[in-house]
């Protein structure tokens, strides 16, 4: 609750100053509303295989991990 209040908060306060990206923040929006949904319906898909659910949840997870790893190599190669 507290996080969504501070966000309300913040994107008010930026609104008003007329410091948003109206198209920008529309694609922002629309594009986590798919995903919310895209990720419900997923979820509920593999709620009846907690396997097939953990083995999704740890790919996530490990491409992720890689995805860190790759950008921190890259700016680590580029200080030396």
């Amino acid at each position: 609750v507290s996080v969504t209040v501070f966000g309300l908060t913040t994107a008010t306060s930026y609104a008003i100053s007329d410091l948003v990206d109206w198209p920008t923040a529309s694609l922002m929006v629309l594009g986590g509303l798919g995903g919310s949904f895209a990720g419900l319906r997923l979820a509920h898909h593999l709620s009846g295989s907690r396997q097939a659910l953990s083995v999704v949840f740890a790919a996530v997870v490990i491409t992720t991990g890689l995805y860190i790893v790759g950008t921190g190599m890259d700016a680590l190669t580029a200080l030396i």
